[in-house]
């Protein structure tokens, strides 16, 4: 695939600055701190995480972080919320909920709402932080999806996998210490789990790659949790790219994500339908509740 310059930029951002690292790598849209961020030295900014909030009247996971104006992790304190769609007033304050299980060190953590955006275009937001000055949120609401949403049919294409890497490689950017650690989830493709009668979880992201800091872990947070559920689950991590230098898409992933953004756990059930995704940025208890929503107790 030949990737323009708009495309990359979703991507591939590299010495863009802390802002931008959050913006492109997790595909969120920030906030402007204004004057008032020079000034006040409690002032933290807050970035959108959620990398495609889609207009639906079903409340959907909206997700965003805390940072210092340095870039420091500033997760923690209470949080509340109020929305502002386009040309519409400003919604009640709504309290948002702090996840951090398996995000370290302290303060590396997502602040999570389920709501609705009935309306497309550009939304803006105010953060209420305990203890700091309110931050400004600005994001896009698209009307057309390009990833699967809850409800919809998953996509049941050809994956790479160890016995057909597709021409990926790695076909796991996964390290350890530095070292090369790929992991197991690359034993079947997509195309025999989605709707075989087994519910199915696939996991795109690029550990190697990742530059928001959040996005790395997710593979981990996932492997952690991978004993408990895979009597129960099949598990599946797709890469993004086919190589660790281009911006050549894997063909399972531009298929189920266009060119939105990564990373994006979609978990199905049986019968191929989407019941949960996450992205962006997630804790490992939004993991488990995510298999526990399609797996039950």
């Amino acid at each position: 695939m030949t990737r323009t310059p708009a495309a990359v930029s979703r991507r591939a951002f590299l010495g863009l600055g802390v802002g931008a690292v959050f913006l492109a790598a997790c595909g969120g849209a920030g906030q402007n701190p204004g004057s008032g961020a020079r000034r006040d030295g409690r002032r933290l900014n807050a970035f959108r995480m959620e990398i495609e909030p889609y207009v639906s009247e079903v409340p959907q996971r909206f997700a965003l972080v805390l940072v210092t104006r340095d870039g420091a992790f500033a997760g923690g304190p209470g949080a509340r919320i109020a929305f502002r769609p386009p040309g519409g007033g400003t919604t009640p304050q709504l309290p948002l909920r702090f996840h951090h299980e398996g995000l370290h060190p302290r303060g590396r953590g997502v602040y999570v709402i389920e709501t609705s955006f009935p309306v497309a275009g550009n939304w803006s937001a105010t953060v209420s932080i305990t203890g700091h000055p309110d931050a400004e949120l600005v994001f896009p609401v698209t009307a057309t999806p390009q990833t699967p949403v809850i409800g919809e049919p998953g996509r049941p294409v050809r994956s790479p996998t160890v016995a057909d890497p597709m021409g990926t490689d790695p076909l796991c950017t996964r390290t350890v210490r530095g070292e090369a650690a790929p992991c197991p989830l690359h034993t079947r493709s997509l195309d025999e789990l989605v709707g075989a009668g087994r519910p199915v979880a696939v996991l795109f992201g690029t550990p190697a790659r990742c530059q928001s800091r959040y996005c790395g872990p997710v593979l981990d947070q996932l492997l952690s949790v991978w004993d408990r559920y895979s009597p129960r689950l099949e598990l599946v991590h797709v890469e993004i790219y086919r190589d660790l230098t281009s911006y050549d898409l894997v063909p399972a992933t531009r298929t189920w994500l266009g060119e939105t953004g990564e990373p994006f756990l979609f978990v199905m059930d049986g019968s191929g339908v989407v019941q949960a995704r996450l992205s962006g940025a997630f804790a490992t208890d939004e993991v488990t509740a995510a298999f526990d929503r399609v797996l039950g107790p």
